[in-house]
């Protein structure tokens, strides 16, 4: 997977699961929660979906490396190799 697939996969299931963010608004950098508002349910719910649209499971425990869109996509990246 490519870091581009991968932020397409993340942006993708946050705008599935919290249709009104504006995700197209949403820099590399910018902080998940903060920037669209989520919460932690909203995190699992894009983990699940994720999870559904690459097989890339993601433990629990890793949800703190996952704050930004870059961090998330990298994840993916690295999880996926």
């Amino acid at each position: 997977m490519t870091p581009d697939d991968a932020r397409l996969v993340v942006l993708d299931a946050i705008a599935t699961v919290a249709p009104d963010a504006p995700v197209d608004e949403l820099a590399p950098d910018d902080d998940l929660f903060d920037t669209l508002e989520l919460d932690s349910m909203d995190l699992l719910n894009i983990v699940v979906a994720v999870h559904e649209r690459t097989g890339v499971e993601v433990p629990e425990r890793d949800y703190g490396k996952l704050g930004t869109l870059s961090d998330f996509a990298d994840y993916l990246v690295a999880a996926s190799s």
